[in-house]
């Protein structure tokens, strides 16, 4: 059995430090304008940290009528540039705001779960500059664990695309008042 990638976020370790994104840009030396992973902020305590979740079920990959999206036997939903004509069809079908138009090439882009590290076994670049550990890789077909959940505050629906990203959220806090 393949493993099945995907990414686990914990919610209360986000300090919105960015340098998941920085990490990304770096690697995939994207263009100025296109971010393949982002921070945001979604509640007054809360960050998520964003990118494409490789859906079980990709809009993207549905509603391309070039077929241009491809789906790895671990789950990575890749994109084959040199077959994309541009229509950005897949960006407006996306609930994650994933793929990315570029002006300067015409084509679509998104992350790619940084598979040429996976596939010498390294993790990706936005996992292994997470500061605080709350961005992860795992192998959802093992993974257990009855803390993680599927949804989050501020994350979009997931009935339809079934994306490859657990969360664990955020823990009350206790308030203490100075008398």
């Amino acid at each position: 059995m393949f493993k099945r990638a995907g990414f686990i976020f914990n919610a209360d370790d986000c300090i919105n430090c960015k340098a998941c994104e920085i990490a990304c840009k770096n690697e995939n030396q994207t263009p100025t304008g296109i971010q393949w992973r982002g921070v945001k902020k979604v509640a007054p305590e809360l960050y998520l940290s964003i990118s494409c979740n490789h859906c079980d079920s990709p809009e993207c990959f549905r509603v391309c009528p070039e077929r241009a999206f491809t789906k790895r036997k671990d789950g990575i939903v890749q994109i084959e540039e040199d077959l994309c004509t541009g229509c950005q069809l897949c960006i407006s079908a996306c609930p994650y705001q994933a793929p990315h138009f570029n002006p300067e090439t015409r084509k679509v882009s998104k992350c790619h779960m940084c598979f040429p590290r996976q596939d010498i076994g390294m993790i990706p670049a936005c996992v292994e500059a997470c500061t605080t550990g709350a961005l992860n890789l795992v192998d959802l077909n093992t993974f257990e664990d009855e803390q993680a959940v599927r949804m989050i505050q501020g994350f979009p629906e997931i009935t339809i695309t079934c994306p490859s990203i657990l969360f664990y959220p955020l823990k009350p806090r206790k308030r203490y008042f100075l008398q």
